[in-house]
């Protein structure tokens, strides 16, 4: 079961890493305009703040990654924990499918990781 969790923390600091460079460097870009459905102009002016949030999902992918370097299930767990909560309020004030590309591997990985963490760590 740790390996599983292990794989899939990893996915899930892999998918950060995919919204860091999109958010960072292609927001404004036509595969931004194509991922976010919305107008160029719209974009460009948001640029600087998508490149923030984009930088936050960098963070995210770090600590998961440090978490998985370590062991320490209780960083992945943490982490993990802000990947759900982030996901949740970006699918009620940005976009509803951020609920499925975010928060539910985050939460899947959260569940797997709970499970696989051994009794003596778990209290």
């Amino acid at each position: 079961m740790s390996r599983v969790a292990n794989i899939m923390v990893g996915l899930v600091a892999l998918l950060h890493v995919g919204f860091m460079v999109l958010e960072m460097f292609f927001w404004d870009h036509a595969v931004g305009e194509r991922v976010f459905e919305l107008p160029r102009e719209v974009l460009h002016s948001s640029a600087v703040l998508a490149a923030n949030q984009g930088l936050y999902n960098g963070f995210l992918a770090a600590g998961l990654a440090w978490a998985l370097v370590t062991g320490k299930h209780e960083v992945k767990l943490s982490v993990l924990g802000c990947v759900v909560v982030a996901g949740v309020f970006g699918a009620f004030t940005a976009k509803f499918s951020i609920l499925f590309m975010q928060a539910m591997p985050g939460l899947l990985a959260l569940v797997l990781v709970r499970m696989s963490t051994p009794r003596t760590q778990a209290r």
